[in-house]
């Protein structure tokens, strides 16, 4: 059975699906780019500021679902820019604060409304 995750903290779906999802021990969330929560515009044009925002809107994900950043298994980046990669492993690190989850990080031509990175992870619950 699923258990639909949804957190007010982060942008809501605007498509057939859900912040996120729990399967019995298994949080898998849908991709986050920078949009802010209570105006739904993305936030900034650098790296910087939309993967902060990305990371807050995982954070209040989890947060959501019972979960923190020392739960997370594994993470999906999508950059549009592969020259943004040690900017975005800096800001990474820190939010993880030493933990080290399973990664992958991919270029991709485009993402939603000129984003420039998206984030979606797994992680444990309980």
């Amino acid at each position: 059975m699923l258990e639909t995750i949804h957190s007010e903290a982060a942008p809501a779906a605007v498509g057939p699906y859900a912040q996120a999802v729990r399967h019995q021990d298994m949080l898998f969330t849908s991709g986050q780019i920078g949009l802010d929560a209570r105006t739904g515009k993305l936030v900034g044009e650098t790296l910087a500021e939309q993967a902060n925002q990305v990371m807050c809107n995982l954070h209040a994900v989890l947060e959501a679902a019972g979960c923190g950043v020392t739960d997370i298994i594994k993470v999906n980046i999508y950059l549009i820019d592969m020259a943004d990669f040690p900017a975005l492993n800096a800001l990474y690190g820190d939010w993880l604060g030493g933990h080290l989850p399973a990664r992958a990080t991919v270029a991709v031509a485009a993402l939603p409304l000129g984003a420039r990175v998206e984030m979606d992870l797994i992680a444990r619950v309980g």
